[in-house]
C-alpha cells in the first residue's frame, strides 16, 4: 500500500510517500481502508521529534520508531480480527489512532475495537476525518474537566484552531454563552460557528476586562496562567489544553496549589480517546449543532505541504487528507 512514511525526524522534507507492507489483521483489530485522515499539532511532535519528552514517550530517541504518523482517520471496514464484535466489513467508521499505533496517512490502517464509531452519515470520509482528536479534546475539556452548564460564560482562547473550533460550537451546544478569542484576520471565520462575541487576541487584556468567566478552556495557551485568573469569576474553572510547553508545566506543577490559593480551579487536559466521545460526536453531527471547519483539503501524497502550513499557522480550523 501507498502511505507516508518517515525515517528520521526532521522538517516535512522527512516525509516520503512510499510503499509499505499493509497492516496485518489481528484478533483483537480492524482492519480500515482509509479515505479520509486530517492534520494535528500532534503529527508535527511526532515528524519533529519535538520536545524531546515525545521521543521517550514513543520509544524513538534517536530515530522514529512510528514511520507512519497521522492519527484522525475514516474509511470503510476491510476486515476484522476474530474478536472484534461491533463492526464489521464495509462498515463506514471514523476513529481515531493515537493509543493504536497511529498511522494514519497510509491506503489502511489498523485499530483496536474502542478506537472506532461508526462514522455520521451527513459527512464525507474527508470531513469525518476532521472530527476525532480535535472535537474530542474540545468535548472533554469542556464537560469532563469544565463541567460546562448552560447560562454559564464561557471563554476560548485560540478559537481558531482545529480544537478552538469544535469549543466554540460544543460550548453553545450545551448552551453556554461563548466569547471566541482569535487573530483579527481569523475573526470572519469564526463568526459564523455562533460565538456570541468574537476578541482580537492582540486587543484582550484580561486585567482591565470588567467580563468575567465561569470557564476559560485556553488552546493557545502562551500566557501565563496567572493572566487569566483575573478574568474567572469565584469557583470558575481554566482548562489548559495546547500552546508552549513552558505553560503546560506551569500548569502541571503549579495547578493544584494555584486552585488551593486562589479559589478558582486551575487544570490540564490529557485527551483519552474512546468510542463512546465519538457516538456522542457522531450524534451531534448529524443533528446539526456543530460541523467540521475545514480550511483546506490535500491529497495524502500533499500530506508535507499541508503539515508545513500547520506548522507555519496558516489554517483556520482543520486540514483534511484526501486517500
Amino acid at each position: 500500500m501507498k502511505a507516508i512514511a518517515q525515517a528520521e525526524y526532521g522538517s516535512p522534507d522527512v516525509l516520503k510517500l512510499t510503499e509499505v507492507e499493509r497492516p496485518l489483521v489481528q484478533a483483537d483489530t480492524v482492519l480500515v481502508r482509509v479515505y479520509g485522515a486530517s492534520i494535528n499539532a500532534g503529527d508535527w511532535h511526532l515528524m519533529r521529534g519535538r520536545p524531546l519528552l515525545v521521543r521517550l514517550m514513543m520509544g524513538g530517541l534517536l530515530k522514529p520508531k512510528i514511520q507512519i504518523i497521522g492519527f484522525d482517520i475514516a474509511g470503510t471496514v476491510e476486515a476484522v480480527g476474530s474478536n472484534i464484535t461491533r463492526f464489521q466489513p464495509g462498515d463506514e467508521v471514523f476513529g481515531d489512532l493515537s493509543e493504536c499505533g497511529f498511522g494514519a496517512f497510509a491506503e489502511y490502517a489498523h485499530a483496536t475495537e474502542a478506537a472506532l464509531a461508526l462514522k455520521p452519515k451527513n459527512l464525507t470520509f474527508a470531513a469525518a476525518a476532521a472530527v476525532p482528536g480535535a472535537a474530542m479534546t474540545a468535548l472533554q475539556a469542556l464537560r469532563d474537566i469544565g463541567n460546562v452548564q448552560p447560562g454559564q460564560q464561557v471563554l476560548i482562547n485560540g478559537a481558531s484552531g482545529g480544537v478552538g473550533s469544535y469549543a466554540v460550537q460544543l460550548a453553545k451546544a450545551f448552551g453556554a454563552e461563548v466569547t471566541a478569542v482569535c487573530s483579527r484576520e481569523k475573526m470572519d471565520r469564526i463568526r459564523p460557528l455562533g460565538a456570541d462575541r468574537v476578541l482580537d487576541y492582540a486587543q484582550v487584556n484580561l486585567d482591565q476586562n470588567k467580563q468575567t468567566y465561569d470557564l476559560i478552556v485556553d488552546v493557545a495557551a502562551y500566557r501565563s496562567v496567572y493572566d487569566y485568573l483575573p478574568a474567572l469569576k469565584p469557583q470558575g474553572i481554566y482548562v489548559l489544553v495546547g500552546g508552549a510547553i513552558a505553560r503546560l508545566f506551569q500548569v502541571m506543577i503549579l495547578g493544584a496549589l494555584i486552585s488551593k490559593m486562589s479559589d478558582r480551579t486551575v487544570k490540564s487536559l490529557m485527551v483519552k480517546p474512546n468510542s463512546a466521545d465519538l457516538a456522542t460526536l457522531r450524534e451531534l453531527i448529524e443533528a446539526g449543532k456543530i460541523v467540521p471547519l475545514i480550511d483546506r483539503s490535500y491529497s495524502l501524497e500533499e500530506v508535507p505541504v499541508a503539515i508545513r502550513q500547520l506548522e507555519q499557522r496558516q489554517v483556520v480550523g482543520k486540514v483534511a487528507i484526501h486517500v
